[in-house]
C-alpha cells in the first residue's frame, strides 16, 4: 500500500507529510520505504490559533470547532500539494492516510473531573475532510486506544523505530526533538517487549517560546542565538529538579507541564540572573540537552549492557547545531555516538509522519500499533479510528 502519514507536533510550527510504501513480508513486522517527504509551515493566523488553543485556560466551543475543521483543511491541502509535487507512478495510487492530528491537550496521568478520575487526550483535525478531499480512507485519533489499555498514549513512534532500526549487535536510541522530546531505546537484538520508550521533557518548546518573547522569531535557527550566550548554571540546575524529570517511565508530557507557564517562569529566572537575552536562550537549549542526556543515563543506559550505542536524533532539533553539540558532550561518557537520522536514509523531519503512516497500515490490517513496553499499556491495542470515503 501507498500510505500518507501526517504529523503536526507540539512545537506547532507546521505539517509534515510522508508518502510511504508498506508491505508485508511475513516477518514479525512489515517492511517500509520512504518515498517522499514535504514540510508545510503553518500560516501565521493558523499557528496563532493553534497556540492559543493548546492547554488554554478558557476558549469557546466555536473556536475549537472552527480550529478542528481548519486543521482538517490544512492537512488535506498538504497531502494534495505533496502528491502534485511528487506524482505517483502510473498504476499506483494513494491507498490510505494516517493523521496524528494536532494535540491540544494531553493528560497522561489520571485526574479527577466531574466526579470521576481518568486520563484523557485530544487531537484536533477533522478526518472527514481529509477522506472527502483525497478520496481515500483515513485513520486518525491514535492515542486513546492505548490510554484505555492503561498506557500513556505516547510515544507511539516505537513501532517504526523497531521496524527500521533494531540491530543485532549495537544498541540504538531514537531521540525525537520536536516540541516535546521522546526517546526509544532498543537494546541489541531486542524483542518488542525489551524496548523502552518515554518522553524526556521539553525539546524546542521552551526555546521557541523564549525566541518569540525576546526576539519576535519563531525559532533559534541552527542554534545561532544560543551559541552566543552563556549557560546560567543555577537556573539550569533548578529547572532540572522539576518532578517530571525524576519520574520513572513510562511517562508522557506536553504543554500542560512545559508550555507557556513554565516558559514564563523560566524566563523570569534567567532575567534575574542575567540581562543578556542570549543567555536565556542558551540556558533553555542546555535544559533540553541536559534533560535528554539525564533521562538516557538514568533510565535507559543499563539496558544496553555495555554495547556501543548509535544515538540517532530526528525532529527539528536535529538542525540545531548548538543543541546537538551540547547533547553529544553530555553523552560522550556513555559510549554513545550522536548522529542524525539522515545518516540512516530518512530526513529528520520525516520520521514521525512516516510512523503514523505505519500505524495507519497496522490499523487497516487489524494489527496492534502500540508497543506496551514503551507506553505502559497492559496489552497491545489496535489504534485509531477509521473514516471511510
Amino acid at each position: 500500500m501507498i500510505v500518507a502519514g501526517i504529523m503536526s507536533g507540539t512545537s506547532a510550527d507546521g505539517i509534515d507529510v510522508a508518502l510511504v510504501r508498506i508491505w508485508d513480508d511475513k516477518d514479525e513486522f512489515p517492511r517500509l520505504r520512504l518515498l517522499v517527504h514535504e514540510g508545510f509551515p503553518y500560516a501565521k493566523p493558523l499557528r496563532q490559533a493553534v497556540l492559543a488553543a493548546m492547554n488554554a485556560k478558557s476558549t469557546s466551543t466555536a473556536e475549537l470547532a472552527r480550529l478542528n475543521w481548519r486543521l482538517g483543511q490544512a492537512y488535506a491541502e498538504a497531502v494534495k500539494t505533496t502528491l502534485e509535487r511528487h506524482p505517483l507512478n502510473p498504476g499506483t495510487k494513494l491507498n490510505l492516510i494516517g493523521c496524528h492530528g494536532q494535540t491540544l491537550y494531553h493528560q497522561a496521568a489520571r485526574q479527577k473531573y466531574a466526579g470521576a478520575k481518568f486520563a484523557c487526550t485530544w487531537q484536533a483535525g477533522e478526518a472527514a475532510i481529509l477522506a472527502g478531499e483525497l478520496g481515500v480512507p483515513v485513520v486518525s485519533n491514535f492515542r486513546p486506544a492505548d490510554m484505555v489499555a492503561g498506557g500513556q498514549g505516547a510515544p507511539l513512534v516505537s513501532l517504526l523505530d523497531l521496524v527500521l532500526f533494531r540491530h543485532a549487535k549495537r544498541g540504538r536510541v531514537l531521540q525525537n526533538i520536536g516540541g516535546i522530546a521522546n526517546l526509544t531505546a532498543i537494546p541489541p537484538a531486542a524483542k518488542a517487549d525489551q524496548v523502552l520508550a518515554f518522553d524526556t521533557g521539553p525539546a524546542s518548546m521552551v526555546i521557541d517560546a523564549l525566541m518569540l518573547e525576546l526576539y519576535g522569531r519563531t525559532m533559534d535557527a541552527g542554534g545561532a542565538v544560543a551559541a552566543t550566550g552563556r549557560i546560567l548554571d543555577d537556573v539550569l540546575n533548578q529547572s532540572l529538579r522539576h518532578r517530571f524529570f525524576r519520574q520513572r517511565p513510562p511517562k508522557a508530557t506536553g504543554r500542560e507541564e512545559f508550555g507557556r507557564e513554565f516558559a514564563a517562569k523560566f524566563l523570569a529566572s534567567c532575567q534575574k540572573a542575567s540581562k543578556r537575552k542570549e543567555d536565556a536562550v542558551a540556558t533553555a537549549t542546555a535544559l533540553t540537552a541536559a534533560s535528554i542526556a539525564d533521562a538516557y543515563q538514568r533510565f535507559a543506559a543499563e539496558k544496553m549492557k555495555g554495547a556501543p550505542v548509535d544515538y540517532i536524533v530526528s525532529g527539528g532539533g536535529a538542525r540545531n547545531g548548538t543543541l546537538m553539540r551540547l547533547l553529544a558532550e553530555r553523552l560522550e561518557s556513555s559510549n554513545c555516538s550522536v548522529t542524525t537520522i539522515d545518516s540512516f536514509g530518512m530526513p529528520a523531519e520525516a520520521k514521525e509522519a512516516a510512523a503514523f503512516a505505519l500505524l495507519a497500515w497496522q490499523t487497516w490490517h487489524h494489527r496492534p500499533g502500540n508497543v506496551p513496553a514503551a507506553t505502559g499499556a497492559s496489552r497491545p491495542a489496535i489504534l485509531g479510528q477509521v473514516t471511510y470515503v
